[in-house]
């Protein structure tokens, strides 16, 4: 499901499907990743909900929750643009990205589109640094 690694999975009373997978070398679900995922369930009511802290692969300090991707399949999403589904993602979580949250990944599906291709896409890997120190004009 998550590159071969064994994810943390929870099925809830709803039947909905929950996953995480805390930052590198943590083992634990830091306080920005629990209010993500609190959020998002409270504001689409997702069938499946896949949150990966990937702070762990940029130039952040160790135990950093900035880097985020998600992957939220919900009935609401029906029928609205790819862009229309950010824009809620971006709502619910407004607070997390006007202060600790530097780069959220969002993958925003149908359940038949999730049906289609249920898998959350990897990032690449960070180059870290920026442009003036990497050589780039």
């Amino acid at each position: 499901m998550l590159s071969g690694r064994l994810v943390p999975r929870l099925v809830s009373m709803t039947g909905r499907v929950c996953s995480s997978r805390p930052s590198a070398g943590s083992g634990t679900i830091g306080p920005v990743e629990a209010a993500i995922r609190a959020k998002l369930e409270q504001a689409l009511s997702p069938e499946v909900l896949e949150l990966r802290n990937e702070s762990g692969g940029h130039a952040v300090p160790p135990g950093s929750e900035t880097h985020f991707r998600v992957a939220v399949v919900s009935s609401r999403f029906e029928g609205l643009s790819p862009l229309q589904r950010h824009r809620l993602v971006h709502a619910a979580l407004s607070e997390e990205l006007a202060g600790p949250v530097h780069a959220l990944a969002i993958q925003a599906r149908t359940p038949a589109q999730w049906r289609e291709n249920p898998q959350l896409d990897t990032s690449p890997p960070c180059l870290g640094g920026n442009k003036k120190t990497r050589g780039i004009p």
